[in-house]
Order: C-alpha cells, then sequence, then structure tokens
C-alpha cells in the first residue's frame, strides 16, 4: 500500500481518537476527518490504516517499549505514541521504505507534537529499524 503524507495525516489523527476515545466512535471520527483538509480518499485510506496499526497496537507498545525503558508508552503524550506505532506498522507491515517511513514520522512529529518530539521520533524508529535490519540479516532475508 503506497502511503502519501494525507493518508498518513488522517490515519494519526484517527489513532489519536481511538487512543482517547475508543474505536467505536468511528462516525465521529470519520467526521473530524472530513472538516479537516484530508481528501475523502485520503480519509478512508487513513482510517484502513488506523484500523491496521490500532489492532497490533499490543505487538507495537511492546517493541517500543524495549526502546524507550525511561519513557514508557504509558507516559509518553498520545500524539507521540501514535506517531510511533504508525511507524512502526510502516516498518513492520508496509513494504515503505524506512528512510520515507521515518521522515515521514518526523514531519508528523513536526506539525502535530512538541518540538522535541522530531528528534525523539527519529531516535526510536532509527533504533526500532536497526533492529528490524539486523534481525532481517540474521534470518538471511535482508530487506
Amino acid at each position: 500500500m503506497k502511503m502519501q503524507r494525507d493518508t498518513r495525516r488522517a490515519a494519526l489523527q484517527a489513532l489519536y481518537q481511538f487512543d482517547s476515545n475508543g474505536e467505536d466512535q468511528l462516525d465521529m471520527i470519520k467526521e473530524s476527518l472530513v472538516e479537516g483538509r484530508e481528501s475523502p480518499g485520503s480519509i478512508d485510506d487513513g482510517l484502513e490504516l488506523a484500523r491496521a496499526v490500532w489492532e497490533r497496537r499490543a505487538e507495537a507498545d511492546g517493541m517500543l517499549a524495549a526502546l524507550t525503558p525511561d519513557w514508557p508508552t504509558h507516559r509518553q503524550p498520545m500524539i507521540d505514541r501514535n506517531i510511533l506505532r504508525l511507524g512502526w506498522y510502516e516498518l513492520h507491515c508496509v513494504q515503505t521504505p524506512p528512510k520515507v517511513v521515518i521522515d515521514e514520522a518526523i514531519e508528523l512529529a513536526r506539525e502535530f507534537s512538541t518540538q522535541e518530539s522530531p528528534s525523539f521520533v527519529n531516535g526510536v524508529l532509527d533504533r526500532l529499524w536497526q533492529q528490524r535490519q539486523a534481525a532481517l540479516e540474521s534470518e538471511g532475508t535482508g530487506a
């Protein structure tokens, strides 16, 4: 699935709302995205992506927590935690080049989070990718 920035932006906004209100508020989430600047196609694709990420959040959180022992997932700002989940999903489940995933996550952090967040997101996702790459190489599959 080739993703555009608007799709990622919509997915992040949906993930944030899932995290704060629960996934059962899907109609409200879609309505709030329609009021934003995303196109209808980006909204639908973003919601599909958000659902996929949300379903695997426990797996993502476990791997991400191992990389941030001093900053556990439950203490991370909600937006950062969901940027990391989205990045984790793309690195592990989608055929998006790692550099693109990390760059896009940094841009989302710049747009939606604090001044410190882009470097935090960059560091965590870069370490996550290095771990993934090492695991793939040890399995002999490369990437």
